[in-house]
């Protein structure tokens, strides 16, 4: 008997349409109805995941997706990223313009119908007619994206917040409407019982209901839509690291193609100053390979024959011949783009909360409405009374609040922290501030400057070095360079100059042969290396003149002059701290005795970052990582928190939670403390909302509120959100003045 083994494949979907965490629940359930099929979908960056069998899974698929209500395209990974931006743009626009129209039209409406319906005297022919005009536009036109969203949920017999935040604006500009037009139908000649004596006959009291319920929910649905494409932006940025062509040898020729045309096994050539495409093995050639984008290290990695290369580095000095060892979607680069966005589908956002409490409120609210104006008819009340009443009910208990509470909160607190360096990206980094208990530090342009800095050299010593590096372009270079500028020693001229990639450089000093550069450069050379001991978190340069040892001086990353204050704050915050970086042990242990750091993980390779954030979680920590190199990247989103410092490449400030733009280190706790504070807020926020309404609905319900006192105090929850989000902006410290230096 012959098995016939049955391939898997995936799809990646873009969904449109989805506007709560319950759509995407809607969603995945969709897809996965599916014979074979298993479904992930991610409502922050609007992706589906869809893994199944069959050639024709995209189009089941998608048509599973349009069944459900909702568009799907297959993601092309060349141009969806460009899509999925210019859509997020156009989405932001068009609900920008309706936000304006919304608002320039609600106020006067609002303020005016108020007035005259309070104070007849001051009523004019046709006032209501006038403001039943100026509604129109904002409770059709500027509401439109919660219309579209109920009817195609109602098709599906589905609710969301849309459907009552619809359902309240139709019910009571329909109610104003037939007041207006049809006066006889809702004139009684009474006054509503309780808490109001307002004629019922003044119908136009509801537009301002409707239009000030469509102003506050376009004001949430706007700021919510410009933060959600945050979670997408790691892989563009990621993609953008790899040269887009390789140089490959080819029976004897060296050809440019694709870089995703490479194939295992072939020779790739790499000349100075390009960027190594693939990952492979140096068959050919020495250089310095700068690895600072890729692995964190501050210095060049001298490679040659038989050392392996990443792809993303940069060989800075030589010509390299490697061997590809992994291409395309196997490099180290790929994988680290894997990671990151396998951490991004596992983050859950603290709005989603609220969507999954909408799925029953919303019916609930409904039904008690209807079940409400059904009960006040049986009992013998005038009809207009009971539907006053029933609008009531919907208006009273409609979200507004409910959905300002994070918005507003959330807006108050990213102004603030812009203020203060701080750039807090979306609701993750708050729902995750709450809850750390480790903290875990880059040092390599975190808790250092990244620049490189000469320690502990003679100046006799130091007139050679930098006469030699002086015609270099290496980056040690650059620091002899500035050490004798400090000192006031000017670079003598140089003859017989020579680049030795990977090791150094050699040339004739004053009539002195001077070598500079690593063991290797003094052993190549026969010069005997001085007994030299790395001196704190120095690496050592051997210098030989004429033949003979002559001294060394060593580089030092120089770290932050505000780094061991941070430090200080974070263990006062009640968190472990814990030193991550791809240099060596004996380096990180200095600067870990230097800071006060509690644990060390040193030498740790790029795809492994990530690894060592999973084995805290899995320990059971909490963990929050800063950092700024594109090595970090994985790690950054791996974390439950993550923080970027703006020295950071573009990719690691895509990856994390918060970047940090103010240079002060101690930008880090002040961080992790306005996160807090603004999580609280939403959280004290969601409460009185939640508490507003479960208060609120019976004193409606028992007829003790007319909907003009329904929509104060509706007016009035939002306001009340509304101070206690503002109330961040009074966070702060005074700025250290004290300069970054060591």
């Amino acid at each position: 008997m012959t098995l016939t083994r049955i391939e898997t494949s995936s799809v990646e979907l873009l969904v449109g349409g989805m506007t709560c965490a319950a759509c995407a629940n809607r969603v995945e359930r969709a897809l996965n109805k599916l014979d074979g099929v298993t479904a992930s979908v991610n409502y922050a960056t609007e992706r589906a995941i869809v893994t199944g069998t069959g050639p024709d899974l995209a189009d089941r698929a998608t048509s599973a997706v349009d069944k459900a209500g909702y568009d799907a395209t297959v993601r092309d990974p060349e141009s969806a990223d460009e899509l999925a931006e210019q859509l997020t743009i156009k989405r932001v626009t068009a609900l920008r313009r309706r936000l304006i129209v919304a608002i320039l039209l609600a106020i006067p409406l609002m303020d005016a119908t108020i007035v005259l319906a309070a104070v007849p005297s001051l009523r004019f022919p046709g006032w209501e007619i006038v403001s039943l005009l100026v509604a129109l536009p904002v409770v059709t036109w500027a509401a439109f994206p919660f219309h579209r969203a109920t009817i195609r949920n109602l098709r599906h017999r589905a609710v969301s917040m849309d459907t009552l935040v619809s359902l309240g604006i139709v019910v009571s500009f329909g109610w104003a409407a037939v007041s207006v037009l049809l006066p006889g139908a809702s004139s009684t000649g009474s006054h509503w019982p309780g808490l109001s004596s307002i004629p019922l006959d003044t119908g136009a009291l509801y537009l301002d209901v409707a239009a000030g319920m469509t102003v506050f929910q376009l004001a949430g649905r706007y700021f919510e839509t410009r933060s959600r494409r945050r979670a997408a932006d790691v892989f563009g940025a990621l993609s953008r690291l790899a040269t887009p062509t390789a140089r490959v040898l080819r029976d004897g020729v060296e050809v440019d193609v694709p870089t995703g045309q490479v194939v295992k096994g072939e020779i790739v050539v790499v000349k100075a100053g390009e960027i190594v495409p693939v990952d492979g093995t140096v068959l050919e050639g020495a250089a310095a390979v700068d690895t600072s984008v890729v692995t964190g290290e501050p210095l060049p990695r001298s490679v040659r024959a038989g050392d392996p290369v990443i792809g993303g580095t940069i060989s800075t000095d030589g010509r390299l011949v490697l061997t590809a060892t992994a291409v395309g979607a196997h490099t180290q680069l790929a994988q680290m783009a894997a990671v990151a966005e396998q951490a991004q589908e596992r983050k859950a956002r603290i709005q989603h909360t609220v969507d999954r409490v909408i799925v029953w409120f919303v019916p609930a609210v409904i039904a008690l409405a209807i079940a409400v104006t059904v009960g006040w008819i049986a009992s013998g009340a005038p009809f207009q009374q009971a539907i006053g009443t029933g609008i009531a009910v919907l208006v009273i208990a409609c979200p507004c609040a409910l959905g300002l509470a994070t918005p507003t909160a959330l807006m108050v607190g990213i102004g603030r922290g812009a203020t203060l360096g701080i750039m807090i990206k979306g609701q993750d980094a708050l729902e995750a501030s709450g809850v750390i208990d480790t903290i875990v530090l880059d040092k390599t342009g975190t808790l250092t400057t990244g620049e490189l800095v000469v320690e502990h050299i003679d100046p006799e010593l130091l007139r050679y070095v930098v006469s030699i590096e002086h015609n270099s372009e290496h980056p040690i270079a650059r620091a002899v360079e500035r050490r004798a500028e400090a000192e006031g020693i000017k670079p003598e001229p140089v003859t017989d100059f020579e680049v030795r990639p990977g090791q150094g450089a050699v040339g004739v000093v004053d009539g002195h042969r001077v070598v500079v550069g690593n063991l290797a450069l003094l052993e190549s050379e026969g010069i005997t290396a001085p007994d030299a001991e790395e001196r704190g978190a120095g690496s050592i340069v051997y210098v030989g003149v004429d033949g003979r040892a002559a001294g060394w001086f060593t580089l030092a990353d120089r770290l932050r002059g505000s780094a061991r204050a941070a430090v200080e704050a974070l263990h006062g915050q009640g968190l472990r701290t814990v030193l991550l970086t791809g240099d060596s042990e004996s380096v990180a242990r200095a600067v870990a005795v230097e800071l006060g750091i509690d644990d060390v993980r040193a030498g740790v390779l790029p795809a492994d970052k990530a690894a060592v954030i999973e084995r805290l979680r899995a320990d059971g920590h909490r963990v929050a990582m800063v950092g700024d190199g594109i090595n970090d990247a994985a790690a950054l989103a791996t974390a439950d928190l993550g923080l970027a410092v703006v020295t950071g490449t573009d990719i690691a400030l895509k990856s994390a939670d918060i970047v940090l733009v103010r240079e002060d280190l101690r930008v880090i706790p002040d961080a992790i403390t306005l996160a807090r504070r603004t999580r609280q807020t939403i959280h004290r926020n969601l409460i009185w909302a939640f508490g507003y309404n479960v208060a609120a609905v019976p004193i409606a319900a028992a007829g003790l509120l007319n909907p003009l006192i329904a929509a104060a105090a509706m007016s009035l929850s939002s306001l009340f959100v509304t101070y206690n989000s503002l109330r961040l902006r009074d966070f702060g410290t005074e700025p250290d003045t004290e300069p970054d230096t060591e």
